[in-house]
């Protein structure tokens, strides 16, 4: 997958890191701002308890 991302980035060896920098940036912020607090009410995970006996 990282190699045929590479490979369709334009321009010379630094243009591409900085674009798949930028690529990877952009796919965090996606994932922490949009699709992470959208899927977060939907987990089961609301109602954790711990039990402190054992």
């Amino acid at each position: 997958m990282y190699r045929w991302i590479w490979r369709h980035l334009p321009g010379g060896t630094a243009s591409r890191a900085t674009l798949a920098l930028l690529l990877a940036t952009t796919v965090c912020a996606l994932l922490l701002f949009v699709v992470f607090p959208w899927v977060e009410p939907r987990l089961p995970f609301s109602a954790v308890t711990v039990d402190p006996g054992r």
